[in-house]
C-alpha cells in the first residue's frame, strides 16, 4: 500500500481545504484503531467539513483504488473502524453542524460528526425526544451510530437507531451523491434504500447526513434498583414485570462480578451482598409513571429483592444510571482484558444463558462477566482474559466458540449492537448461511464494485 509520501496523497491534500488530508504520524496513529485490540496505521488521514470534500475523497479513491475506511468517534467495540488495508482513514469527527430540529415536523436534520448526547441535549431544550442511547452517547456520533445501528437502553419502549432514521445524505464508493428517504414518518416511494445503509459498517457508502425522527418529550421519568442474591431470582423478576403487562422504558440487569469490580472502583457499599443488580425505569405522564411504578415495584419484590430503591424525576434517575454507566470502565480497571461481546437471546433464554456463561466460566477458568439490556435479551458477556497466562488466548477462544455456538442454537444473534467488524469475523460464516453470506457480497459488489470501502471486514 502507498506510503505517507506517495505523491498522490499530495496531490489529493491539494484538491482539498487546508487541513483536511493529513500526512503526519501523529494523526495517523491517532486514526488506527477504536476501543479493541487491533491496530493498523492509514497511509493518510481526512478531516473532511463538507459532502464536497467527501464526495472529492472518494472520486480520488475510487480512480487509484485505493482503500477508504469510515470512522466516527472511534470508540466502537469490535476494530470496525480500523484500517486494516491502509489507505484513507475517513473520520466525520468535524462535520459536527445540527442544521434543523423542526418541533412540527418532529424531526432533526444533522451531519454525520454530531455527538449523540449533544443532539440529545438539543432536542430535549425544544421539548422533543430523541431516544436511542448508546453508553457511549457522550463520545459517539449519530453516524457512528446510524452504520452500526446502535441501540442502548431504551431500545426496549423505544427501539434502535434503525427506527428513527427518516432519510440519508449518502456519498457512493464512486464519489456519487445521493439524498434516501425524506423527512416525513412515512413513505413508500420505491425500496427503503436508506435503511440498507443503517447498520452496514462503513461497507456500502458514507453518511454524512441524516434526517431523525422525534417524538414528543415523556414530560416524567421514575426508576427503581433492586439488589438480588441470585441471578436467578432477577431474571424471574424480569419475566414477571412482562407477564405483568408492563413495558418499561429501560430493564438493565447486572450479574455478580460486575457489581464487585463496580463496588470496588467506585468505593460504593450499596452493593454489598449482591448476586445480581436490576434498573427498571419508566416514563410518561407523572400520575401514570408514578402508578404504574408502584405495581412494578410489588411484581419485583415478590421475588426476594435484598433492596428496592426508587428513583423519581430525572435528578435522582440520573443517579441510579450513574452506576451502569460504570461498568465497562470497572471491568477494564480490574487489568484484566474484557472482550466485550453483545449476544442477543430471545427473551425467553434470559435464564439460561446466565445459567451457561456460569458454565463456561467453571470449565475454562475465566470470569464472564454478564450485563445489559436484560428486557430485549441484548446482554455484554464480557469474557475477561489474563493475557499473561500463556494459554489465555486458547482459552478465551473456546470459551468464546462455545457461547456463540449455543447463542446460535437458541436462535439468537452473535451481535446486537457492535456489528461484526474484525472481532467476530471468525464466527460470521456461522452466523449466517451461504446463501445469506452471497447476498451481502452481491449488494457489496454493486455498490463498491472496487471493494474500496472499508476492506478486510466480513464481506
Amino acid at each position: 500500500m502507498s506510503l505517507p509520501t506517495d505523491p498522490r496523497f499530495r496531490e489529493l491534500q491539494q484538491s482539498l481545504p487546508p487541513g483536511e488530508l493529513r500526512l503526519d504520524d501523529a494523526t495517523r496513529a491517532a486514526h488506527a484503531t477504536d476501543k479493541w485490540l487491533a491496530s493498523h496505521l492509514p497511509d493518510a488521514v481526512a478531516l473532511p467539513r463538507s459532502t464536497a470534500s467527501v464526495a472529492t475523497i472518494l472520486r480520488f479513491a475510487h480512480a487509484h483504488r485505493i482503500p477508504v475506511t469510515a470512522r466516527g468517534g472511534g470508540v466502537g467495540y469490535v476494530g470496525g473502524c480500523v484500517p486494516v488495508n491502509g489507505g484513507i482513514a475517513l473520520s466525520l469527527a468535524r462535520m459536527t453542524r445540527i442544521k434543523e430540529i423542526h418541533p412540527r415536523d418532529f424531526v432533526a436534520v444533522v451531519r454525520a460528526g454530531v455527538i449523540t448526547a449533544k443532539l440529545q441535549a438539543a432536542v430535549e431544550a425544544k421539548g422533543l425526544f430523541y431516544p436511542p442511547d448508546p453508553a457511549s452517547r457522550a463520545d459517539s456520533t449519530i453516524g457512528g451510530n446510524i452504520v452500526t445501528n446502535a441501540g442502548g437502553p431504551r431500545c426496549l419502549k423505544y427501539g434502535v437507531t434503525r427506527d428513527y432514521v427518516l432519510g440519508l445524505e449518502v456519498v457512493l464508493a464512486d464519489g456519487t451523491v445521493v439524498r434516501l428517504g425524506s423527512r416525513t414518518h412515512k413513505n413508500k416511494t420505491g425500496f427503503d434504500l436508506a435503511r440498507l445503509f443503517v447498520g452496514s459498517e462503513g461497507m456500502l457508502g458514507i453518511v454524512t447526513e441524516a434526517t431523525l425522527k422525534l417524538l414528543p418529550r415523556p414530560p416524567f421519568r421514575a426508576a427503581l434498583a433492586a439488589g438480588f442474591s441470585s441471578p436467578l431470582d432477577a431474571t424471574r423478576a424480569i419475566q414477571a414485570v412482562f407477564e405483568a403487562g408492563f413495558l418499561p422504558c429501560a430493564l438493565e440487569v447486572a450479574d455478580a462480578y460486575t457489581l464487585a469490580a463496580a463496588q470496588k472502583h467506585t468505593g460504593s457499599t450499596r452493593l454489598a451482598g449482591c448476586e445480581a443488580h436490576l434498573i427498571t425505569e419508566l416514563d410518561g405522564q407523572e400520575r401514570s409513571v408514578r402508578s404504574e411504578l408502584r405495581q412494578v415495584e410489588a411484581v419485583i419484590r415478590r421475588h426476594a429483592p435484598r433492596f428496592v430503591e426508587r428513583a423519581l424525576g430525572d435528578s435522582q434517575c440520573e443517579q441510579i444510571w450513574e452506576l451502569r454507566r460504570v461498568f465497562s470502565t470497572a471491568l477494564r480497571a480490574t487489568g484484566l482484558t474484557k472482550l466485550n461481546e453483545d449476544i442477543t437471546v430471545p427473551r425467553g433464554r434470559l435464564v439460561d444463558l446466565f445459567a451457561f456463561t456460569a458454565r463456561l466460566q467453571r470449565k475454562h477458568g475465566l470470569p464472564i462477566a454478564c450485563f445489559g439490556h436484560a428486557g430485549d435479551g441484548n446482554i455484554h458477556a464480557n469474557v475477561m482474559v489474563d493475557t499473561a497466562q500463556p494459554d489465555a488466548e486458547r482459552r478465551s477462544h473456546e470459551a468464546l466458540d462455545a457461547l456463540f455456538a449455543r447463542v446460535l442454537a437458541w436462535g439468537g444473534v452473535i451481535t446486537g449492537e457492535h456489528g461484526i467488524g474484525l472481532a467476530k469475523l471468525r464466527w460470521w460464516p456461522q452466523a449466517v448461511t451461504p446463501e445469506v453470506r452471497r447476498l451481502h457480497a452481491t449488494i457489496k459488489q454493486a455498490l463498491d464494485p472496487l471493494g474500496i470501502l472499508n476492506p478486510g471486514k466480513f464481506i
